[in-house]
């Protein structure tokens, strides 16, 4: 693709990174094939290719953008199935969050959007807060009718049956290898999920430590930055990921570390971008360093020696989170592992669309989100499976709102198969 970038703007360096992506495109149209967007809504603007044009003519004139490019812009759930089927590598990630961090500081949103964007970006990335939200959302649900706004209708049905109890586990600590230590790993514990799902933290702590893991929780990490970076709160992303480049940093410098674990795919994206996300500051080295030794659970436990386990005579559903098979390309770990412990293990057909969670799109855009989700639910259910697993819990709170099929971490089954308690949804 032909850019017109001025010397002038390409000093910037986002400019300059969008520039190279850009110039890569070739509109070839491929990306459509495989976006969900554009399979529902079937408008090329709600394509990649179709973004990518209003990102061009966006940046390029250095215009404020309108509520129609903010609109289609926004429809974007960042699933990056485009950059997995796209021919000439153009990288859409770097290019929609530099499109996003752009009309977050030029355009003007509705009174409305604004307020719901302040209330997810101040809630969600703090447990306490969002405990206290979830239950005000469980007690509000019954009156959910008299909502005029079909987003606030998404944020009351979010609310879970049951709001579990804190898990210690997720305090500041370590946790010695039960085995001869083989690695020293930090868990990254997280925000949201710690709200919504302890039993996932839980398990990954009893299995690697099971597996010759010491564990650390690190002091000071916290939220990953995701929610606010795909908003475009760059200065709010940007701060929680220092606090996490920061307090990893300390634990490498002092006992070392092998890796960083986590066993949310949607923070995993973003942590491997740290080296990216701060290129140009002066925590770039700390970044790359963390960047470059994390890993999403399954690829550590794919290091370890995970014993193989007779047939377990359970069927398995396993949903891809977009954020593991295209954001962090890992396509088989998850089921080769789940197979190597003894369970039956099924793909819904068309395994690469989106569930429509993608971080706080189902808050924000309910019928796009509804869509993706009731097809996603009808293709996991035709496989008559005993479970559904995902590695995300983003995917599991969706695709859980829409079956009455068990839905479950990865990771609680390969530590009930190895050891551990049997997971509670499957109680």
């Amino acid at each position: 693709m032909q850019t017109t970038f001025t010397d002038e703007q390409l000093k910037d360096p986002a400019t300059a990174r969008a520039n190279e992506i850009l110039r890569s495109c070739v509109h070839c149209g491929f990306c459509t094939a495989t976006c969900p967007t554009y399979q529902v809504l079937g408008d090329e603007l709600d394509s990649p290719r179709g973004r990518v044009y209003l990102i061009k003519d966006m940046l390029e004139n250095e215009r404020v953008p309108d509520e129609k490019t903010v609109q289609h812009i926004d429809r974007c759930l960042s699933c990056l199935a485009c950059m997995t089927t796209c021919p000439s590598g153009v990288h859409y990630m770097h290019l929609v969050d530099h499109a996003r961090s752009y009309i977050e500081k030029t355009y003007k949103r509705p009174l409305s959007d604004r307020m719901l964007r302040w209330v997810l970006a101040k809630i969600l990335p703090h447990p306490t807060r969002f405990r206290l939200a979830l239950l005000g959302a469980k007690i509000g649900r019954p009156f959910a009718f008299l909502m005029p706004d079909a987003r606030l209708k998404a944020m009351l049905a979010m609310a879970p049956k049951s709001i579990p109890p804190v898990s210690r586990n997720d305090d500041p600590q370590s946790f010695a290898a039960n085995t001869p230590r083989k690695m020293r790993v930090a868990l990254m514990t997280g925000c949201a999920q710690k709200a919504l799902n302890t039993d996932i933290n839980d398990a990954t702590i009893r299995l690697l430590t099971r597996l010759g893991c010491e564990v650390v929780v690190a002091k000071g990490a916290g939220c990953c930055g995701a929610l606010t970076h795909h908003m475009g709160k760059d200065d709010q992303s940007h701060a929680a990921a220092a606090k996490n480049i920061t307090a990893w940093g300390a634990e490498m410098s002092g006992d070392g570390l092998d890796a960083i674990v986590i066993n949310t795919s949607g923070c995993g994206t973003t942590v491997k971008d740290y080296g990216y996300m701060f290129r140009n500051d002066n925590l770039a080295d700390g970044a790359k360093a963390v960047s470059d030794i994390t890993m999403d659970i399954s690829e550590v436990l794919m290091k370890l020696d995970l014993p193989e386990g007779s047939a377990k005579g359970l069927r398995v559903a396993y949903h891809a989170a977009c954020s593991l098979q295209h954001g962090q390309q890992i396509k088989t770990y998850p089921k080769d592992l789940l197979k190597r412990v003894g369970f039956e293990v099924v793909e819904p057909a068309d395994s690469h669309l989106c569930c429509g969670s993608a971080g706080t799109y189902n808050l924000m855009q309910p019928e796009i989100s509804g869509q993706l989700k009731e097809r996603k639910v009808k293709t996991l259910e035709a496989k008559k499976p005993d479970v559904i697993a995902a590695g995300n819990i983003g995917c599991m709170m969706q695709i859980g709102s829409g079956t009455n099929t068990p839905i479950v971490h990865t990771v609680e089954l390969l530590d009930w198969a190895t050891g551990g308690p049997k997971p509670p949804a499957l109680a």
